[in-house]
């Protein structure tokens, strides 16, 4: 992070701490493979706290994680404190949605980028109701339908295609016969699976061509429970955490895929699914209208199926680590993998039949034909 003293002087800096006032740092939970990120904490001094976040491009990341000098690159290593910096992760706050107040941004002499950011004591939106993620869904309609699209120098640009070709692991596991006979994938993932994912992977260009040329809007393009949180009960406000990716997305992309990462990392059952996305989609749909949007529906229900192929490299990630111990994110606590393996499952069909709508809607909405299957 940096070393005491120096920390122990920021700190007492952003917060207004007296300069007798102990510092006590806390870990937070984060994705430790990102090579954008060195590390979250919450620091407290006295009885004042903020999360602290630090953005570096010198740590060694494996290949995708890797951080990126290139500011349309979806993992460009400054993005968040320029999202932050010029005001833009508060453009929602008037339709429910905000990010935490930046309390200040510091360019240490190593080069890394220090956000000190307001620590929110909300719940987190992992323990929500299905009601509460359908109310976040109709937040998201309005902020999206009436905020519209925004282009900066340093908004990511066709993070989808960066995104998913970024993930390889397991690929050439899809073919292979002796990967879905293994018990974890034979024993939970539904009939018909594998000939559907299959046909994802490989229908890959004709989902990012539909994507790619859908309606646009400003987008978190991280959004899901772990990144969302109540505003501690001072406004109906919800707060959304961790901008890194923000940029350029379908509308509905978004909701795309807030939904499936509600159930993937087990924070609903995916027997709720089929019900809940349904729900959440109609009151996203409410909340464009709501906000004045009146454009085609088709096109934002198409941007959210064909949002599936997000997900293409899941199926072949779960038959590459079928044999290995399953932890959470984050990597501190170990899942059980009959769960992970069947709640995926039914999820990835869920999504198989995401994609598929979007192949029956596509031409309707002026797209290509998809390609016919294998």
């Amino acid at each position: 992070m940096t070393d005491t003293v120096s920390l122990d002087a920021e700190a007492r800096e952003v917060l207004g701490a007296g300069a007798g006032c102990r510092t006590a740092v806390e870990p937070l939970v984060h994705n430790p493979k990102n090579g954008v990120t060195a590390g979250v904490w919450r620091v407290r001094a006295g009885d004042r706290s903020a999360v602290l976040k630090l953005l570096t491009r010198r740590k060694t990341a494996e290949g995708r994680w890797a951080a990126s000098d290139d500011p349309r690159h979806w993992n460009h290593w400054r993005r968040e404190a320029h999202v932050y910096e010029s005001g833009l992760a508060q453009a929602w706050q008037p339709y429910g949605i905000r990010a935490p107040r930046l309390l200040a941004c510091v360019e240490r002499p190593d080069g890394d980028v220090a956000l000190w950011l307001e620590d929110i004591p909300g719940e987190s939106a992992t323990s929500w109701t299905v009601g509460r993620h359908v109310r976040q869904a109709r937040r998201l309609g309005a902020a999206q339908g009436a905020f519209g699209a925004t282009d900066r120098a340093w908004l990511t640009r066709r993070f989808l295609r960066q995104y998913v070709a970024s993930n390889t692991l397991g690929q050439e596991l899809l073919d292979d016969d002796e990967a879905w006979r293994h018990p974890l994938v034979r024993d939970h993932f539904p009939p018909g699976l594998r000939t559907a994912m299959v046909r994802l992977h490989h229908d890959r260009e004709w989902f990012l061509h539909v994507m790619e040329n859908l309606p646009r809007a400003f987008s978190h393009l991280d959004l899901w429970p772990a990144n969302v949180r109540t505003d501690g009960g001072r406004t109906a406000a919800c707060v959304a955490f961790d901008w890194a990716f923000a940029g350029d997305g379908a509308l509905g992309e978004d909701l795309g895929n807030y939904l499936p990462d509600t159930v993937f990392d087990l924070f609903l059952p995916a027997a709720h699914l089929p019900a809940y996305a349904a729900t959440a989609y109609d009151a996203y749909l409410h909340g464009l209208r709501e906000s004045g949007w009146r454009g085609d529906e088709r096109l934002v229900r198409l941007g959210v199926c064909a949002s599936a192929v997000k997900y293409d490299w899941i199926t072949a990630l779960l038959l590459a680590r079928a044999g290995e111990e399953q932890l959470d994110y984050g990597g501190g606590r170990t899942v059980p993998a009959e769960l992970r393996y069947r709640e995926r499952g039914m999820t990835l069909a869920f999504l198989a039949g995401w994609a598929a709508e979007a192949r029956r809607l596509a031409p309707q909405a002026g797209f290509p034909q998809a390609p016919s299957g294998r």
